[in-house]
């Protein structure tokens, strides 16, 4: 498509033209090209801002689903990823975390709500539900700059080795989209994680909201049976 390629041949950040111009270069009606921009803003080709354009947006951001943390999938590309600790408490779990920790009724979990920010852009919401006890986890979450898997490991000898990924699409709650300075009803992509320790126990349970235009996951996984290590890799964007 002409759009598309006129887009490639732009850096990220560039504006394209007005609608009515852009059009008439295109040779289509301006209904035509307003749903090929809505289109491509939706898959995070592009960005619109209201009042004051449409912008060429920056490529999504990788997230590989194995056992490491945000921090160390996102790092090694030499972006910066920091986390905001927005609550840490204790508190009874609700019937859908008893049940993936395998708790017993009335068991308390400690629930960790964090902002990931990547590249000084606030990008995913992560609630994390913990099998205790941890005491002092807020303490040691601001001590080690809010990496979760780090203080599971360092300070309370926890490791997860095995995890479980549910992926599906949401829309933004008015409380995320404020959190994540998008529009209520931003396509999201919602994880939920259930991660066991060695023992095969249930340790954590975790809901992550991404922004849908920003992230794109990939999954990988080798054979048993192969001695070549070759991956294989479908993403979902």
């Amino acid at each position: 498509m002409e759009l598309q390629r006129r887009i490639g041949d732009l850096g990220h950040g560039d504006t394209l033209p007005a609608e009515r111009r852009l059009a008439e270069e295109l040779g289509v009606s301006r209904t035509t090209l307003r749903k090929a921009l809505a289109e491509l803003s939706a898959e995070g080709v592009l960005r619109r801002e209201h009042g004051s354009g449409t912008y060429v947006a920056p490529p999504k951001v990788v997230r590989v689903r194995q056992l490491t943390s945000l921090s160390e999938d996102v790092g090694v590309d030499g972006k910066t990823v920091d986390s905001r600790v927005l609550a840490c408490d204790h508190v009874p779990a609700d019937a859908e975390t008893q049940a993936a920790l395998e708790l017993s009724r009335g068991a308390r979990v400690y629930r960790v709500t964090r902002l990931r920010i990547v590249d000084d852009e606030p990008l995913a919401i992560e609630i994390a539900h913990l099998r205790g006890p941890l005491r002092g986890l807020a303490g040691r979450l601001a001590e080690d700059g809010a990496s979760l898997y780090e203080a599971l490991r360092v300070h309370y000898s926890r490791e997860i080795a095995a995890v479980e990924d549910t992926v599906e699409t949401a829309l933004a709650s008015p409380d995320e989209a404020e959190l994540l300075a998008v529009p209520t009803g931003h396509p999201m992509l919602m994880v939920h994680r259930l991660g066991r320790g060695v023992d095969g126990v249930a340790l954590e349970w975790t809901r992550s909201v991404y922004r849908g235009d920003r992230f794109k996951f990939v999954a990988r996984a080798t054979s048993p049976t192969a001695t070549t290590g070759v991956a294989a890799e479908p993403a979902a964007s």
